[in-house]
């Protein structure tokens, strides 16, 4: 029998199984090290193609490869990934080898099985396991598994071998287990799945690639050398700070002197701190600079910045680049421009030979840059949502420092997952993480609380510094709400300001008030240049009215700008009065970052107003935080002194988010509607004994136990996580460079081409959802490529001034993509 893994495109010559598998097994190890599973992941890559020893995969790969054939044989049509996993299950799933190799069978077979879709239930809400029926009851399509047995024990490692890799594997396991909070068996079992699953993921595909390219594997970066003369580039330009022209002395030096403070607290141990420098003060270099010298100190491999908007993403990230003088090895991710398959059983990616649709999963899109900028929403779902692509980045958050800046945004249905992936990170993980922002959320008061260490905060004397940096007042206008028409007179008044306004910028929380507001504006024909911004927009686009905006501000001309809340979260940006619709308390705290935001004027207004056209009925986040601020301006309007005296300070903030969890308590474990209300918490880690779990409707029904050692439901609870309510589709747009993007991918590009091209049209994307997305495609505004995977919108939908115009109230309350 021929020993066939994959059939290169370009000069027909094959990788053999065995190459294959030994190859993947060592890259798998080397990422497994990482988490001292080395075994447990190096089982994974060893096993994952077994399946494609047999007589019927080798016919099946050459006839779909013959040039010459005028009919293929459908693709995934020889199932080659059950078999790992059924040795697995066949030779160590039983009693006489100890729980440690039943649940190591579990694992990695779990991970073997799934490695084409989605890690499968262990125990599903059909009452059936998915895992068993396919390495126990399965017969179809493994009628030469024995055949396969003795090939891989022929060709790759003997029995004997084999035995003690798997013992060594076991003791990894059961070491990985007792240390990291064995109480919390289920939690720890299913975050070390998705970890194997990850590394196998990534493995298997970077091997392909470089086989598929002719290339050999890339060395290792080091990233040590990197980060210090990354550290030396930084150190330059914060020392060239102190002598900035137009901005106030003070708070420069309040700015350097909180830079100095987290270079200080990088010799502190790997852990979970907070950063909580005011709005203004300097947070992204000053994290910058704690996260560069804690890498060098603790031998961390790189650098991520967690971010909610992706307009702050390609500042800071275009910042960082003109700092560090590297545009090679900062990665920019903010939104998956290629969609997952539809297909949730047996995708064979790597069936042996490649496609245009293949070519999209080979194409580099795995964090293995030194500094990468993404979102919260990619976060979220590298751990949690459905597909290979996104859980194939999870190894890589390892052995990091992970920096979230405006951590406050983390959608409020996610908490528990977030805190405890943080956890997770922290304690099995080796990776340092940072939360940032001057909003602190209350995340240790839920009830999965995120494990902060013991004195957590990196700025001494927190309350002395943001009294130092107050620059606004607060102005409650909420007593009296306003219209559209009330609202365009009120900023056309603010210009008559006797303190000399020059510029105001508005921000209201759905993009229809937004766009009502802007065009009465023009309306009035005033001679104000008046700005738009939105997530209708590409980022480009976004961008480019930022910089627009940008240039009348540094020329002290008149300007308004008409925004989303997109632009009140880490946006280096700042007027001379700040107008923003009604809502929760860190919203407020961060529009008012845009105002005097460098102390250029004693004290600045930030008016905070209430708009009687937003319909908030589709965002009960924003409804409900709105709600809590309502109550604080209430209490400060009876008592100036509650609070410290002022609606920013800590302690209004700490009361704000209280009575916020409190208020949201019974959602924050992620609720699934489909499933009568189970939570997502449950299907992930839920213990066996719980009476509604669905292993005891297991035992009910079939009048036997199911005989696994784990039963939680993963492929389940990914099928139905989505950080945002309404799923979005990413759609390239005909903005700018995106117009010759569309044109190069509807080429034929090589991988290499394809990892570039995609990187770049990240920031030429809109999310649009289902019913944004149908309506376009029935009116020929969308054309796919790929074989469906990217879609591109037609350049008659795209619109100069609103983008992407398609009227829609349902403004994303994160706006993460």
């Amino acid at each position: 029998m021929q020993s066939i893994a994959h059939i290169r495109e370009s000069d027909r010559k094959i990788q053999t199984v065995e190459e294959h598998l030994l190859e993947v097994m060592k890259l798998a190890e080397k990422y497994g090290a990482k988490l001292h599973v080395r075994h447990i992941a190096g089982l994974a890559g060893l096993l994952h193609d077994l399946g494609k020893y047999t007589h019927r995969f080798v016919e099946y790969i050459l006839a779909a490869t013959d040039s010459n054939s005028a009919t293929k044989p459908r693709r995934g049509e020889v199932d080659h990934s059950t078999a790992g996993g059924k040795l697995l299950f066949d030779l160590f799933h039983n009693k006489d080898h100890g729980p440690y190799k039943m649940i190591l069978a579990e694992i990695v077979g779990n991970a073997i099985i799934s490695h084409h879709s989605y890690l499968k239930d262990f125990c599903g809400p059909d009452w059936e396991s998915e895992y068993l029926k396919r390495v126990k009851e399965k017969v179809t399509g493994l009628e030469e598994y024995e055949l396969s047995k003795e090939t891989f024990f022929e060709n790759v490692m003997s029995e004997r071998e084999f035995n003690d890799y798997v013992d060594r594997a076991a003791t990894e396991l059961e070491q990985f287990l007792q240390q990291n909070n064995p109480q919390n068996f289920e939690l720890n079992c299913m975050f070390l799945t998705k970890f194997i699953f990850s590394m196998l993921i990534d493995a298997d595909r970077t091997n392909t690639r470089g086989f598929e390219a002719n290339q050999p594997d890339e060395e290792e970066l080091d990233t040590n050398e990197l980060f210090s003369l990354y550290y030396t580039r930084l150190m330059k330009h914060i020392v060239g700070l102190k002598d900035r022209k137009g901005e106030n002395p003070n708070i420069n030096l309040l700015r350097s002197r909180m830079s100095d403070l987290c270079e200080q607290f990088a010799w502190n141990p790997s852990g979970i701190y907070t950063l909580s420098i005011p709005t203004g003060g300097g947070k992204t270099l000053a994290s910058l600079r704690y996260a560069l010298r804690h890498a060098q100190e603790f031998d961390k491999r790189r650098i991520i910045y967690v971010l909610p908007y992706t307009t702050i993403i390609e500042q800071n990230a275009e910042e960082v680049r003109k700092i560090l003088d590297d545009r090679d090895h900062i990665l920019e991710h903010h939104s998956n421009v290629v969609e997952e398959d539809s297909q949730d059983e047996d995708d064979e990616l790597q069936d042996g030979y490649v496609t245009a649709g293949q070519r999209l999963k080979l194409a580099k899109d795995n964090w293995d840059a030194p500094i990468i900028f993404t979102t919260m929403v990619q976060f979220l779902n590298v751990f949690y949502a459905k597909g290979s692509r996104n859980i194939r980045r999870l190894h890589n958050l390892s052995n990091a420092v992970i920096i979230f800046d405006e951590v406050q945004k983390v959608p409020t249905k996610c908490v528990s997952l977030f805190n405890l992936a943080l956890n997770f990170l922290k304690e099995c993980a080796g990776s340092s993480i940072v939360l940032c922002t001057a909003t602190q959320p209350a995340l240790h008061y839920v009830e999965k609380e995120l494990h902060l260490n013991q004195e957590p905060e990196m700025i001494t004397s927190i309350d002395d510094v943001i009294e130092a940096f107050k620059r606004v007042e607060i102005v409650d206008r909420t007593m009296e709400p306003l219209n559209t028409e009330q609202l365009a007179e009120f900023v056309l008044e603010r210009f008559d300001d006797p303190n000399g306004i020059n510029n105001v910028l508005v921000i209201l929380n759905t993009k229809t008030v937004v766009k009502k507001l802007y065009n009465r504006l023009k309306e009035f024909e005033t001679s104000i240049p008046i700005y738009h911004l939105s997530t209708s927009m590409c980022s480009k686009h976004r961008s480019d009215r930022l910089d627009k905006v940008k240039e009348h501000l540094a020329k002290e001309e008149k300007v308004i700008c008409v925004s989303t809340q997109l632009i009140e979260a880490g946006v280096d940006i700042s007027f001379d009065c700040v107008i923003r619709s009604l809502a929760g308390l860190d919203s407020i705290a961060q529009a008012a970052g845009r105002c005097n935001r460098h102390g250029k004027d004693p004290l600045r207004q930030v008016y905070v107003i209430d708009h009687l056209e937003e319909n908030l009925s589709k965002l009960p986040e924003i409804e409900d935080g709105k709600s809590i601020a309502r109550t604080l301006l209430t209490d400060l309007r009876r008592d100036s002194s509650v609070y410290g005296g002022h609606l920013l300070s800590r302690a209004a903030m700490e009361r704000y988010f209280e009575s916020f969890y409190t208020e949201q308590a019974a959602d924050l474990d992620y609720d699934i509607k489909e499933l009568n209300r189970r939570k997502m918490t449950e299907l992930l880690f839920g213990p066996k004994g719980d009476s509604d779990s669905y292993y005891a409707d297991y035992r009910h029904n079939k009048g036997v136990n199911l005989p696994l050692m784990l039963a939680n439901s993963y492929g389940t609870a990914a099928k139905y996580f989505e950080v945002i309510d309404q799923a979005t589709t990413s759609v390239i747009v005909p903005y700018g460079e995106g117009e010759r993007i569309i044109t190069d991918l509807n080429g034929s590009p090589s991988i290499d081409d394809l990892t570039t091209l995609l990187r770049s049209a990240q920031q030429f994307t809109v999310n649009l959802y289902r019913h944004e997305r149908d309506h376009l495609i029935e009116n020929d505004g969308i054309e796919s490529y790929f074989e469906g995977q990217v879609l591109v919108l037609h350049e008659r939908a795209y619109n100069e001034e609103f983008g992407c115009d398609i009227e829609n109230d349902s403004s994303m309350a994160f706006l993460g993509y």
